[in-house]
């Protein structure tokens, strides 16, 4: 719930506009997880608040930390059972934090290990402030970064990933700027054109994947319902009308879409879009069969871009030891295996 509308509640109640402040700085400044904690109000109070109102949050189950780069990977245990991995990255700007938005995935993309394990539910806001929250605790401080870019598709889980981005934005709650939130979508291609419409001036990331339908239907459904030309259409209105540049994911996989051709026909299609392309050298997942490709042809597909005048960069990859990086996240058990 929004202040506003917690203090509405409140004194629908008969309580005083300052007690609902109070337990909005427990829930979004303190991260309390009960109210059994907010030890400035009446044992009474708190008895009817747990009566009324339930918190959600986010349990450590397991913590996997990289020997590489000291990247942390989260598996989360919610109030309901269910699991769900999160990411937490140092750079020399501070943490950042990669979040889920649901309990797997539908979208089915071919080379992600998300959806292998099936969909669930989406998350509420509180559950994504949660996961925030509990790795910020964990390592005592701030995360000055947020990425949706974990399990599930955060276009998808559209209502309440709005009022995440509201809640987390708040000034009277973790006050992260939406100029620090990245927003990744596999291209659902209405939801763009609202999102473009609210100018959030929140990051824009496209998992594109493939420069033509034929490639892209393959490895990605979604595509079969919103094709590349529809979805770059969006992409367009969207930098237009926020005058934000978009950032388009790129998982380079070895023989499928990283030849010369492949990268000449991106070039072509992001002409006249305010864009930057992140190449991912795919990430292994069990049973897709796909190989990254090698050092020579991103070097290569890099160079056709930017001779084209498209930016492009190779992402570094963080946490590949601990199953971190893209396209590894799933639901696992305490013991490792998947749920």
């Amino acid at each position: 719930m929004l202040l506003s509308e917690l203090q509405e509640d409140f004194a629908l109640r008969g309580l005083q506009k300052f007690r609902a402040a109070q337990v909005y700085r427990w829930l979004h400044q303190r991260g309390a997880t009960s109210f059994d904690e907010m030890t400035d109000l009446s044992k009474d109070l708190r008895v009817a608040l747990k009566e009324s109102f339930e918190i959600r949050n986010t349990e450590i189950a397991i913590r996997r930390v990289s020997k590489i780069d000291g990247t942390k990977k989260y598996l989360f245990r919610l109030n309901d059972g269910e699991m769900i991995e999160s990411v937490l990255m140092k750079y020399k700007h501070g943490y950042s934090i990669c979040i889920s938005t649901q309990v797997g995935c539908k979208m089915g993309c071919t080379f992600c290990a998300t959806g292998k394990s099936g969909f669930s539910r989406d998350l509420l806001p509180s559950e994504m402030i949660s996961e925030i929250q509990t790795a910020q605790k964990d390592i005592g401080e701030r995360i000055s970064n947020v990425v949706l870019m974990g399990m599930g598709e955060p276009l998808d889980n559209y209502k309440n990933v709005l009022r995440f981005l509201e809640l987390v934005s708040s000034e009277n709650g973790l006050n992260i700027g939406m100029r620090h939130i990245s927003l990744s979508t596999c291209g659902l291609v209405e939801k763009i054109y609202d999102l473009a419409d609210r100018k959030l001036q929140l990051t824009l990331s496209v998992s594109l994947h493939a420069p033509n339908d034929e490639i892209r239907s393959r490895t990605m459904p979604v595509n079969r319902k919103w094709n590349v030309e529809q979805l770059l259409k969006a992409c367009r209105y969207y930098s237009d009308v926020t005058g934000r540049r978009i950032s388009f994911e790129y998982a380079m996989i070895s023989g499928v879409n990283d030849s010369d051709a492949c990268a000449n026909e991106l070039a072509s299609r992001l002409r006249g879009i305010i864009a930057h392309v992140n190449l991912i050298p795919v990430n292994d997942v069990t049973g897709t069969g796909y190989r990254k490709s090698g050092e020579e042809r991103l070097r290569k597909f890099t160079a056709i871009l930017e001779k084209r005048g498209i930016t492009a960069t190779v992402r570094r990859t963080l946490g590949s030891d601990i199953e971190a990086s893209c396209g590894q996240l799933r639901r696992r058990n305490e013991q490792g295996g998947t749920v």
